[in-house]
């Protein structure tokens, strides 16, 4: 599998914070509903079979996570909201760490090394 991918010309890769617009059906009616997580996992080889899993913490602290196909028609877009510097195929270790052991496993650069 790959620890990137690509959706309308932009480059996404695992451990990045995404935006992503899903259109519901409720009835007649049909609204966007934004799902804001970062990606932990890529699946699928080719482009039909693509899957992405994004995860996400609500403000009472439970983790949900969300499984889309790629090629849904229900995505109206993605967008990049912060670009990480993790460089693994998958991030299943976000699960067990707080918000700021995340932020410093996922968006630290590696250049910077404290002694």
């Amino acid at each position: 599998m790959a620890n990137s991918i690509s959706f309308q010309e932009k480059n996404f890769k695992v451990g990045d914070t995404l935006s992503i617009h899903y259109k519901i059906k409720e009835g007649d009616k049909e609204r966007v509903q934004i799902f804001k997580g970062i990606l932990i996992k890529i699946k699928g080889d080719t482009p039909e079979t693509r899957m992405i899993t994004v995860r996400k913490i609500t403000r009472s602290g439970i983790g949900v996570e969300r499984i889309i196909p790629f090629v849904s028609p229900y995505i109206s877009s993605i967008s990049l909201i912060k670009k990480s510097s993790y460089s693994k195929s998958k991030a299943y270790f976000l699960k067990n760490l707080s918000e700021q052991e995340l932020r410093n496993k996922l968006y630290r650069s590696k250049t910077s090394t404290k002694k």
